[in-house]
């Protein structure tokens, strides 16, 4: 299948909510996207993927639309979630302070970041007002001036106290009230995409889990550039949990020759690069073996961004909006 088709200017969301046990929950947020209350098809928009993991009571959803559609689409994802989810009665292994924990809008075709910043901004302005009681923070290109990155803008936060521990009543928000018990804290912003791929590690002992997360973040020496990392217990092993950035080519070239894989895309006339998957298992690997340790198991949430945009052309192309349900039946 050829690249997106001249004039289509697509961008994604990777929504990430508090809630994996309740299928039918999880569900209706996702059919919000892409439908209204009378059933009305929203046009071209789709769900791409759904990824729901139990033991982090937590899912990301993967909405893809024409940048011009996406807002409205996300603001109804995130409408429904906050009408379903409790974050008072909320219980996972994975840190989270909001019902809606994070709203990631990235530019796939044809778009750049700083309209995708417009367009968080706009969500998050729109979702206040539909639901009083919500309360946003902003990172990337949304983070005005100072476009901190999440990991920055979660550390000045104190985003990773325990969240029964986390100040709700003296947090100031960039957009809402001072977070509410049951909606708690919703992060929204934008970037160049960043994907998700986690390792699970043949043990219980989550030190060893903490040690090779912290070895691999790009923050430490040697680290994989672009690699955020943490280690959680799950489902009897641990897993080591990676957000893989995309930066600028210019930002990589340094360590371009030590041997590490990236691969290379463009947004506008932006060429950006990631670490592959394969790489981080690999390196990973390496480490688990010096505490005689083996790997049992690498998943990747979603896609890479090639082929987020293959999927969504496709899909609005075509007119299926609740692509998830259809994607393995379907011949591309």
């Amino acid at each position: 299948m050829s690249t997106a088709r001249t004039g289509l200017r697509l961008a994604t969301c990777l929504l990430n909510i508090s809630e994996a046990r309740k299928k039918d929950v999880v569900e209706s947020i996702a059919r919000a996207a892409v439908s209204d209350h009378c059933g009305q098809s929203r046009a071209q928009t789709t769900v791409l993927n759904i990824f729901s993991d139990y033991d982090y009571n937590r899912s990301v959803i993967t909405i893809a639309a024409h940048v011009d559609a996406l807002g409205s689409s996300v603001t109804a994802a995130c409408v429904e979630a906050f009408k379903l989810i409790d974050m008072d009665t909320h219980d996972g292994v994975h840190p989270c302070m909001g019902a809606v924990d994070l709203v990631p809008i990235y530019p796939l075709y044809g778009v750049g970041v700083r309209e995708c910043a417009s367009v968080a901004r706009r969500i998050s302005e729109d979702v206040a007002a539909l639901v009083p009681g919500s309360s946003f923070f902003f990172f990337g290109k949304a983070d005005k001036p100072e476009e901190r990155s999440l990991a920055e803008k979660r550390k000045h936060l104190g985003w990773f106290t325990k969240r029964k521990d986390f100040d709700m009543e003296g947090m100031r928000p960039d957009v809402g009230t001072a977070p509410s018990r049951r909606y708690g804290l919703t992060g929204i912003g934008a970037s160049p995409y960043v994907m998700n791929c986690n390792c699970t590690l043949d043990t219980r002992d989550l030190s060893v889990g903490k040690e090779i997360a912290s070895a691999i973040r790009a923050s430490s020496k040697g680290g994989l550039p672009g690699v955020q990392a943490m280690a959680f217990p799950h489902n009897g092993k641990v897993e080591v949990a990676c957000n893989v950035e995309s930066i600028k080519d210019t930002d990589i070239q340094a360590v371009a020759n030590e041997g590490l894989k990236f691969f290379s895309y463009k947004i506008l006339e932006e060429s950006f690069s990631y670490v592959l998957p394969r790489t981080i298992e690999d390196r990973i690997k390496t480490l688990a073996k010096k505490h005689s340790l083996s790997i049992a198991g690498t998943a990747l949430v979603g896609f890479t961004p090639q082929e987020c945009k293959r999927l969504a052309d496709y899909a609005i192309s075509n007119g299926i909006g609740e692509f998830w349900k259809h994607r393995r039946g379907i011949s591309m």
